[in-house]
């Protein structure tokens, strides 16, 4: 890769082999309508603004960022779940923006999701086997053996299939989301979004969960984009990282390369903000500090929209260099760090 070129999160990875899911140029758009008995269109809320990014077969892409800032909306827009307002989502060559129902129905054994709330998602009023057992009628699947793979199901992801026959609230968070990682597995898929999987369970919990996904992505050749907040999690999970900011993608490298060379200040701040085990480094490492309030989504700032929390742009550039950071938003390209970072002032920093 060579400074000053384009290249979208994920790229890197996939060197000789085709993609199995491209984004590009992908934008949501949520219409704000003015309060009253005839309800008009006043603004638009950017959720996701112009997303580029590429995930490879057997691998995980993570998407981290702050609350607000587009990353489960991306999610939800790759499987359309949440009609993209505009851009493209190709699964193995096929844009799934123009795909017709059916086309999507047939698609939908391909490319899953597991949602953050594992007891929001599932069905309260039908059994475990009847959760899982329910994609499988969908697509016509259960009535040959489809009770014994609702069985060895349930094994795969470490529950007892003699406990199918309860309900969703007998069982633990970290029990319920297994469930809905058995669900998401019962077709067969070769793509499946994780929307914060770990954040609603136990620090305790979260361990088993993360294993049994890395044990299934090898058994099964699974593809994970991993949605989180947390870029400790990412970090042991990921093998490319796209840092979000304000429906943007702002930083992506390999997660090594993330820590040790970061280039944006905003991802500078976050692994700044990971409490560190040794407590003598703990004293003496270099903090970052976001100071101020995320803007508005619906006015986001002009040019680079994290210059109004940014400390290089408050304390660090001249005047001329911040009207750069103004007028013009910054690509997301490699100026000399070995990986693309969306800053005019793209500075590699080390910080743990």
């Amino acid at each position: 890769m060579t400074a000053a070129t384009q290249s979208p999160a994920g790229a890197v990875s996939g060197m000789g082999r085709e993609p199995v899911l491209s984004v590009r140029g992908l934008v949501k758009h949520f219409p704000v309508r003015s309060k009253g008995l005839i309800r008009r269109i006043v603004g638009q809320v950017h959720a996701v603004c112009g997303v580029d990014f590429d995930l490879y077969p057997g691998e995980t892409l993570g998407i981290v960022g702050e609350s607000g800032c587009g990353k489960s909306t991306t999610g939800r827009a790759v499987l359309h779940l949440q009609p993209a307002s505009a851009g493209e989502v190709l699964f193995e060559g096929r844009d799934i923006t123009k795909m017709s129902k059916d086309d999507l129905r047939a698609l939908r054994r391909d490319m899953q999701i597991v949602f953050q709330d594992p007891y929001a998602s599932l069905n309260p009023r039908i059994t475990v086997n009847e959760i899982i057992a329910e994609p499988l009628r969908i697509h016509g699947l259960y009535a040959n053996g489809g009770k014994d793979k609702v069985r060895d199901l349930l094994k795969q992801v470490g529950l007892n299939p003699e406990h199918g026959n309860r309900y969703p609230h007998e069982f633990s968070g970290g029990q319920r989301q297994r469930i809905g990682i058995a669900r998401a597995i019962a077709l067969e898929p070769k793509v499946i979004v994780l929307d914060e999987p770990v954040s609603a369970l136990d620090v305790s919990i979260q361990a088993g969960v993360i294993n049994l996904l890395e044990e299934l992505q090898e058994r099964l050749s699974l593809s994970y984009v991993f949605i989180a907040h947390d870029l400790s999690v990412v970090r042991h999970t990921a093998d490319r990282i796209a840092v979000m900011y304000l429906g943007r993608i702002i930083e992506t490298a390999t997660a090594d390369e993330l820590f040790e060379r970061s280039a944006h200040p905003y991802t500078q701040a976050l692994i700044s903000a990971i409490p560190l085990p040794d407590p003598r480094k703990e004293r003496t490492r270099q903090r970052i500090v976001i100071t101020g309030d995320v803007p508005s989504p619906v006015n986001p700032p002009s040019g680079c929209r994290f210059r109004t929390r940014c400390q290089k742009f408050a304390n660090e550039l001249t005047d001329e260099q911040r009207q750069l950071c103004i007028n013009d938003v910054p690509e997301l390209i490699d100026r000399g760090q070995g990986h693309p970072a969306a800053c005019h002032y793209a500075e590699e920093l080390k910080l743990v």
